[in-house]
């Protein structure tokens, strides 16, 4: 189930975003990721709109939107395969009709799955913690036909 974030779920969304992260970005040092724990917990998770995968009550996944901005979606390493990460984009997707997310480059398993979902990259940027290159990926949702 997908639900609102609560504070009794930051410890894990914490050690899922820090796990995956570790996990997705092989070409940036580990350390890197945990440095950035505190600025998670106390600054972009409380500054973002937040919702978690819970399944018997063990949160899976989690994903943050900040304004039109897909801020984080990540899913437990152990988890993956297992459609969450799909099912959290779509609950996603229902909440705004445009999002935008910055993916590094050579994270191509990741910019498969967001092209796979109908992202495109509309630029290219440089991180300015990281140095590496990042796209810009851009979801719209189509117009409905009743939009006049």
């Amino acid at each position: 189930m997908i639900r609102d974030f609560r504070p009794g779920d930051m410890d894990a969304v914490i050690d899922i975003w820090l796990d995956a992260s570790i996990a997705a970005h092989d070409f940036i040092d580990a350390g890197f990721w945990r440095s950035k724990a505190d600025d998670m917990r106390e600054v972009y998770i409380p500054a973002s709109e937040t919702y978690v995968y819970d399944h018997g009550q063990v949160v899976k996944g989690f994903f943050s939107l900040h304004g039109d901005a897909l801020a984080a979606l990540f899913v437990a390493p152990a988890c993956q395969g297992q459609g969450i990460g799909s099912a959290l984009l779509e609950r996603a997707k229902r909440l705004r009709s445009e999002l935008t997310i910055d993916v590094y480059k050579e994270n191509r398993k990741t910019i498969g799955f967001y092209e796979s979902c109908g992202f495109e990259a509309i630029t290219e940027t440089v991180c300015e913690y990281t140095g590496h290159r990042e796209l810009v990926m851009r979801r719209r949702r189509a117009p409905s036909k009743d939009a006049r």
